[in-house]
């Protein structure tokens, strides 16, 4: 790994709308979710993956936020206290189909080029943008994070920062929420 930034990936998470199944660890084609989107960002100088630990084709440092299972803000804040160093932080959803390395790229290429942006996040198609499909200043991060993480809506924490929206590229946000969307997954990674 050499690239100067990090990634946090949020991998936990119960998957209650897919039936409580181990979401990260759904397979497309020959690889798991999280997989899929630890390769493209497998240049990262460092990747923490906060969830319970599993097989990956990456090394990752894993972590869990306290208490398991309480939320995105809490899995953010596990996530900073396990980085080695203060640098730009890709924050990414471990069911990121869509996400490709030019994508990280992109958002980073933005972020540098707006001295005055906390974070850059991908804007879908329909103009709402993807809270954990970014990259971000990790000291703006940590000034975000509340007192009291558990339970709190990663988009309220972090609307208080400074935030460019970047336009997506066709199917760059797309993620794994139903099985449809597993569905769907499955039938472009075979097409």
């Amino acid at each position: 790994m050499g690239d100067d930034y990090a990634v946090i990936v949020l991998a936990g998470g119960a998957g209650s709308r897919l039936g409580g199944v181990d979401k990260p660890a759904l397979r497309v084609g020959a690889r798991s979710l999280l997989d899929r989107v630890l390769t493209a960002v497998a240049d990262a100088a460092e990747i923490v993956v906060v969830g319970p630990p599993r097989p990956t084709e990456t090394p990752v440092r894993w972590t869990i936020e306290t208490p398991p299972g309480s939320g995105p803000v809490s899995a953010l804040a596990a996530g900073l206290a396990a980085l080695d160093q203060d640098r730009d932080v890709a924050l990414l959803a471990g069911d990121s189909i869509g996400l490709r390395a030019d994508t990280v790229s992109r958002l980073r290429a933005e972020l540098a080029g707006r001295p005055g942006a906390d974070g850059v996040l991908l804007c879908d198609a329909g103009g709402h943008v993807q809270w954990l499909i970014g990259v971000w200043r990790a000291a703006a991060l940590r000034a975000a994070m509340p007192a009291e993480p558990a339970n709190r809506g990663l988009g309220r924490v972090l609307s208080a920062l400074t935030v460019v929206p970047l336009p997506e590229r066709a199917g760059e946000s797309a993620d794994v929420d139903t099985p449809e969307d597993l569905r769907a997954a499955r039938r472009r990674v075979t097409e």
